[in-house]
């Protein structure tokens, strides 16, 4: 398995890497740092997990996915970097706007700053996965394994490793959340440098359009009129992405898959909504929360991404996602116990190691699973679809969390218990997909048998 290694030594991976981290980030500015502020500012656990709800865009980006495959970006960097630089402009403005508002009286226009970057971030979002699913090509998934697994790296990295630097700052004497969003802007700024530094992947999208462009307009008529235009380059941008994923897995086989991306990560979003509460309310401290579940879940999960890709490269991803699904349930009974016992330090790192080795694991398994599914020609635009599915009950749904607790009476072993047991339906539905995925696999280019 070791010999997956050398994979990974593929220049082309510190881009996908550094992309990473700048998808990982913006949930820093509206996930982590923005609930730990209304926390402090005595929000009830309700309110704070409805403002989640912003992060429903993310479920949706798919709709304006193809317009990142089809509509040339206003910065001319080629396009998929000229995408990423815009939305990082749009975020680090956003932040600077967040420096000038006060919580007590101004929760509005916070709830609508949060909005603009989450749509900023699910845009960018898409503009990165794309560049990573253009930049290895179709005949390599081997390496397409170990870019995912480093394009996870890459994002806890942003998530968890620059997550932890606001959490430190806060408890310094003289700093308050508003001039934490200074500082988030400033670190986004450097994430917009590197995007200008990255080099464009080369793809020659017009010819693996060619056959959906004699399609639609022999379905026209071969009309020739400016109307007609329009229309073949509609119905190429919106609907031939999804035609073309169900057609060749076809319906049944398409809506499984579908299912089960959605399904996947439900008890995981649960838990994430409500960590940083939970953290708190037992008595752990913003430090505490930096330092453990910020820097060492940081570490943990840049360590099990690369050996999860390893892997998925040696035993395929069937089983990376099995052993992924189980383990989330039992960090979240780890959770579960911690609630019990209380704010004890070594059995917190303990559960952050779990958890974060289940969070990488998954997420590249997912990731790597997604991306094979992809056709090069629609690559913005199917794996938004795909991964908008996952990221639904991270986040719509996981809105609810909040509520959950409160329903619960403020049970918090009880609500770990339920996030454990929302896995189990979908790991039954990857069973009955196993062939099925086997398949997928096996009928990629230049794939190994395993």
């Amino acid at each position: 398995m070791f010999n997956s290694l050398t994979f990974f030594r593929d220049k082309r991976l510190f881009s996908i890497f550094v992309f990473g981290i700048a998808s990982g980030f913006p949930w820093v500015m509206i996930g982590s740092v923005l609930t730990a502020w209304l926390k402090d500012e005595s929000l009830s656990r309700s309110a704070i997990g409805l403002f989640g709800a912003i992060f429903a865009v993310y479920s949706i980006n798919f709709l304006w996915a193809p317009l990142l495959d089809r509509v040339k970006p206003f910065i001319q960097l080629g396009q998929r970097r000229g995408w990423i630089a815009q939305t990082q402009i749009i975020m680090i403005l956003c932040c600077g706007w967040m420096s000038t508002l006060d919580a007590q009286v101004a929760l509005y226009q916070i709830a609508l700053c949060g909005l603009i970057i989450a749509i900023s971030s699910a845009t960018q979002d898409i503009a990165i996965d794309a560049f990573r699913i253009d930049t290895i090509g179709k005949n390599e998934n081997d390496t397409m394994s170990a870019a995912s697994s480093l394009a996870t790296a890459g994002w806890w990295t942003g998530y968890g490793g620059l997550g932890a630097i606001p959490f430190l700052v806060a408890d310094l004497p003289g700093w308050d959340w508003q001039q934490i969003y200074l500082l988030l802007a400033a670190i986004m700024t450097l994430c917009l440098i590197s995007t200008l530094l990255a080099k464009e992947p080369i793809v020659d999208r017009a010819s693996l359009l060619a056959e959906a462009n004699h399609r639609y307009q022999a379905l026209l008529n071969n009309r020739t009129s400016l109307l007609s235009k329009v229309i073949s380059w509609l119905l190429i941008s919106l609907v031939e992405p999804f035609r073309e994923f169900f057609q060749r897995s076809g319906a049944r086989l398409a809506l499984q898959i579908l299912l089960f991306i959605f399904l996947f990560k439900i008890g995981e979003a649960f838990l994430g909504r409500m960590s940083i509460v939970f953290y708190k309310e037992i008595g752990f401290s913003n430090s505490d929360i930096g330092t453990y579940s910020k820097l060492l879940n940081w570490w943990v999960t840049i360590i099990f991404s690369v050996i999860g890709g390893m892997v998925n490269i040696h035993y395929g991803i069937f089983r990376g996602l099995l052993i992924a699904g189980s383990a989330m349930a039992a960090s979240n009974l780890m959770f579960a116990w911690m609630a019990e016992i209380g704010p004890h330090k070594g059995w917190f790192v303990a559960t952050i190691i779990l958890d974060g080795f289940t969070a990488a694991w998954s997420t590249v398994a997912m990731v790597a699973f997604i991306s094979l599914l992809c056709n090069r020609a629609f690559s913005a635009t199917q794996y938004a679809l795909m991964a908008s599915l996952s990221v639904l009950s991270r986040t719509l749904l996981a809105s609810s969390s909040g509520v959950l607790v409160d329903i619960l009476g403020g049970n918090w072993t009880l609500f770990f218990i339920l996030t454990a047991l929302m896995v189990i339906p979908s790991l039954f539905i990857l069973y009955r997909l196993r062939h099925q995925i086997g398949r997928i696999e096996g009928e990629r280019p230049g794939n190994r048998p395993r």
